[in-house]
C-alpha cells in the first residue's frame, strides 16, 4: 500500500537559502531511490520561512529504507542547524472513497 509523507519545517530566519542547497542533494537523491514514486520539496507562500517535502512511497519498506539512507541522514544534520524547531511529519495512507 502507497504511503504519503508531508514534512513541514520552519527554517530560523536567514537560514532559508542553505536549508535549500542542503534540501537539493536530499531531493535528487531521494528521486533515485526504488520506491519513491514522487519527492518534492515546497515553500510556502506566505511567511516564506516553511517549508514542505511531500513525499509519495511505494510502500513502507520504501518510507523506512529512505529514513536509513546516508544521503537522508546528512540531510537531518544539516537541517538541525538551520531548522527553528522540529519538523512535523505526517504519515497517510489513501483512503478509497470511489469504490
Amino acid at each position: 500500500m502507497t504511503v504519503k509523507v508531508i514534512a513541514f519545517v520552519t527554517v530560523k530566519p536567514g537560514h532559508e537559502d542553505a536549508f535549500v542547497e542542503a534540501a537539493r542533494v536530499c531531493v535528487a537523491a531521494s528521486r533515485a531511490e526504488p520506491g519513491v514514486l514522487h519527492y518534492e520539496l515546497w515553500r510556502e507562500a506566505e511567511g516564506e520561512r516553511r517549508f514542505v517535502f511531500n513525499e509519495l512511497y511505494a510502500d513502507e519498506a520504501a518510507v523506512q529504507a529512505h529514513m536509513a539512507s546516508d544521503h537522508f541522514k546528512a540531510f537531518g544534520r544539516a537541517a538541525r542547524d538551520l531548522a527553528a524547531a522540529r519538523p512535523e511529519i505526517i504519515a497517510t495512507q489513501p483512503v478509497d472513497v470511489a469504490g
